[in-house]
């Protein structure tokens, strides 16, 4: 199989091939995460390149949305759209495709070359699609059960542009009837095609997430489109732009108030675990050479146990730097839960020399 810059097909085996595929499977990573304005001239060719491919005639116009939000909004208010036309320029073709590759490589090559392809791509992508389709039904059928079944149909609906990166890292999409769809993905987010226009969504303007890729940010959306559609999460749990407002303002006392013990948990980790100790005046349970024990209550929720350690080897200046180390609710002496960080029981842990 031939492996070009715009074939999502990794080589099967191989040192080269199998680097030059790690690389290609990269670049699909980079245009599924890419936070930056669509080449709407690139995007739109690949639209009609992928009807054309389909042996349709292309569409007669390309409306652009600025988010999954507005292009729902513009599908759900289509009057001379025509049906829809995504069987025959996405299902059929892809599902054609890999059955190809299917068959060329055999069950077990397939799953290997899928493992090193879409399936490194798969998890990440997936969780922001689900938290996109998510948020547009938050935002335009709360509380509207007819509504929000007509939404998740038309998000359903929906090729993924940018977010099909993963089963196009899989597939050869070079000179394939997938060169249209890959082409939008390396150009834009979501689309719909229909039998005379096709609605085109822009990819997002800012894309925060952490080391575990869920979307995760403090100062303002995780997650942000240009015409204001935006997700805020903190380490992947979703929580309100007002609630983020409220963390830069937190007190212990607005802490221990919060009823909701998620939300609470957010904040003691954004106020942080040590500095909400020491300003809510809780007192030490237990002090052994290991460090200090300290236990807080919290209403509906387990308690916040850590443990105060100071570092004996000095810093530059002379000092001695404290580590905090939050251990379980069980904890019940300092060496216990200094010891549980190492996976030990209390009485195996001896450090030679602690550092």
């Amino acid at each position: 199989m031939t492996i070009t810059q715009e074939s999502g097909a990794a080589a099967e085996v191989g040192g080269f091939e199998d680097r030059r595929g790690a690389d290609l499977t990269g670049r699909w990573r980079a245009w599924a995460a890419a936070a930056v304005p669509a080449d709407r001239a690139a995007a739109e060719e690949g639209v009609r390149a992928a009807y054309r491919s389909a042996g349709l005639a292309e569409p007669e116009r390309v409306i652009w949305a600025g988010s999954p939000r507005e292009g729902v909004t513009l599908v759900r208010q289509r009057t001379d759209f025509g049906a829809s036309v995504r069987e025959a320029v996405r299902t059929a073709p892809w599902a054609a495709e890999r059955r190809r590759l299917h068959e060329e490589l055999g069950a077990a090559g397939w799953s290997r070359h899928w493992s090193r392809t879409g399936g490194a791509l798969w998890d990440a992508a997936q969780a922001l699609v689900d938290r996109i389709r998510a948020g547009v039904l938050e935002d335009l059928a709360a509380d509207d059960r007819d509504a929000r079944t007509e939404i998740r149909l038309i998000l359903l609906d929906a090729l993924l542009g940018q977010h099909d990166a993963p089963w196009l890292a899989a597939l050869h999409t070079d000179g394939s009837p997938l060169e249209g769809p890959a082409r939008v993905c390396r150009s834009a987010g979501w689309w719909w095609p229909f039998e005379k226009v096709a609605v085109v969504c822009e990819r997002p303007v800012a894309l925060h997430r952490d080391e575990a890729g869920r979307l995760d940010h403090g100062d303002g959306p995780a997650l942000e489109f240009p015409d204001g559609f935006a997700l805020c999460a903190w380490r992947g749990m979703p929580v309100s732009r007002a609630f983020l407002e409220e963390l830069r303002t937190l007190t212990p006392e607005r802490i221990r108030t919060e009823e909701n013990a998620e939300l609470r948990r957010v904040m003691l980790e954004h106020y942080g675990y040590d500095r909400y100790l020491a300003d809510s005046g809780a007192r030490p349970v237990h002090r052994d050479d290991t460090g200090t024990l300290w236990r807080v209550e919290l209403d509906d929720d387990e308690p916040v146990v850590m443990v105060e350690v100071l570092n004996s080897t000095p810093e530059p200046d002379g000092t001695h730097r404290t580590y905090w180390l939050r251990v379980p609710p069980r904890t019940r002496t300092a060496r216990e839960g200094v010891a549980w960080t190492f996976g030990l029981e209390a009485g195996a842990y001896e450090p030679l020399k602690e550092t």
